[in-house]
């Protein structure tokens, strides 16, 4: 973690290749990190802020050379997920997290409301903003879109195993989500998880779903494990990967969603 200095909520959110034209928007909610300095250290040592507890790690240059790629657009958060989660509805419990993992976030602990509605506006407000004009954008352009969030898990939570390289998570809508499975269980040595580790009744499918079905857009949700893009090697593998899937996948003809018609993926 950089040296924590102060943070505006203009710059609490990064938009990355604004006018790409592919059909990708990305979004990184977890993408940093960063603790301004106001917070100061939440009460925890600095070197928790290297864990998973803080953000995704690797997830952030797996979505800047996926962005390359396919010319995509990406939205990614500034601020570290322990000051406010971006991913959660604002009633969840964990929004404004108290433990992570099995760690306690002292900082966080008896909070007012008034320092809730200041993290709101800090960094809340400015990434879902930010991803909202960007759509709108789009849309008044005719570009067709569909939203893909990037993430990273650890591999061993609470002390469980997780075996899974990647996962892809969805509800109901799964336009995007099937072809995608379907692509990476055809390839070697990749254990590929459907709705694991995570899935929407966890609360970590919000942003794509506040921002992607109020306009019908295909969607999906990318799960990596982090030590499988802990470096520049496995990033770029990772992102090389998913950009020939998705490269394969984008629509065509005018029709939004003309080649994500597909059943349930089992």
């Amino acid at each position: 973690m950089g040296a924590r200095e102060d943070l505006t909520a203009d710059e609490a959110v990064d938009v990355v290749n604004r006018d790409g034209r592919g059909c990708v928007v990305l979004v990184c909610d977890h993408a940093s990190n960063f603790l301004p300095r106001e917070f100061g250290g939440l009460g925890l040592d600095s070197a928790e802020f290297a864990r998973h507890i803080a953000w995704d790690p690797g997830a952030l240059p797996v979505c800047l050379e996926l962005s390359a790629l396919l010319d995509a657009p990406l939205i990614a958060s500034r601020i570290s997920r322990l000051v406010i989660d971006c991913n959660r509805p604002l009633n969840a419990p964990d929004l404004i997290p108290e433990i992570s993992e099995t760690t306690v976030i002292p900082g966080n602990l008896y909070i007012t409301k008034w320092e809730r509605e200041r993290r709101i506006a800090l960094a809340y407000e400015p990434f879902h903003s930010a991803i909202d004009e960007l759509l709108s954008q789009r849309e008044s352009t005719g570009q067709e879109t569909c939203l893909v969030s990037i993430h990273s898990f650890t591999p061993v939570y609470k002390g469980v195993k997780r075996p899974w390289d990647i996962g892809i998570i969805h509800d109901e809508d799964e336009r995007l989500a099937r072809p995608m499975v379907e692509a990476l269980r055809r390839l070697s040595g990749i254990t590929v998880g459907v709705n694991e580790p995570y899935s929407p009744a966890d609360r970590v499918y919000h942003t794509i779903a506040t921002h992607a079905h109020p306009g019908d857009l295909p969607c999906a949700m990318v799960e990596l494990r982090n030590d499988r893009i802990a470096d520049t090697a496995g990033q770029y593998r990772w992102a090389g990967l998913l950009a020939g899937i998705l490269s394969q996948l984008k629509p065509s003809g005018g029709d939004p969603a003309g080649c994500f018609r597909h059943s349930s993926v089992h």
